[in-house]
């Protein structure tokens, strides 16, 4: 996409990260039914720092995008985005859970554990042709465990990227959406 900017044909690239908020039928409904079947444990030592993107933010910044572009600006560029301060993984999602009245995930395995199981599980679906993705794959181990989280500095310059909401008030807000739903 951004090798086609041109004067004449104005892009960039998008890039935002772990998005979530009202209407996720992905990520949170996942975390939640694995929290229900108490499945869901800590990978690593559960410190890992990694942006996440509330849906108005992404929303938002696309609209901004559209304006930098009619403007001449950010053409050929690609973007990071997310609410601009990396959260702690597990810090985030055990407020999503006691918010919505479920137990917090306490229980623990080890990054080089759940990235043997990965292996071993994505092994077993692929020589069985099970349908569905494995409960555990060497990149989710992988993402549950490590920091990441990237510069959102050029999309606040160049766009004027700023969080919809602060990210814990919204939290808390769809929190209590899953606790009124039970």
């Amino acid at each position: 996409v951004l090798k086609a900017a041109s004067p004449h044909l104005r892009v960039c690239a998008l890039r935002p990260h772990l998005i979530w908020g009202p209407g996720d039928h992905h990520l949170f409904p996942r975390i939640i039914a694995s929290a229900h079947s108490g499945k869901l444990k800590i990978v690593g030592d559960g410190n890992n720092k990694v942006d996440v993107t509330h849906v108005d933010t992404a929303a938002n910044v696309h609209l901004q995008a559209l304006d930098a572009l009619l403007a001449g600006k950010a053409n050929g560029k690609a973007y990071f985005i997310s609410q601009g301060t990396p959260v702690k993984l597990w810090e985030f999602v055990n407020r999503l859970l006691v918010g919505a009245n479920l137990k917090p995930v306490t229980q623990r395995i080890s990054l080089r554990k759940a990235y043997i199981l990965g292996s071993i599980l994505e092994t077993i679906w692929s020589l069985f042709k099970l349908k569905g993705e494995p409960p555990m794959t060497r990149f989710v181990a992988v993402e549950l465990a490590k920091d990441h989280w990237f510069d959102v500095s050029a999309a606040q310059k160049d766009l004027g990227l700023k969080p919809a909401h602060n990210t814990w008030t919204a939290l808390d807000a769809l929190a209590l959406t899953y606790r009124k739903s039970k």
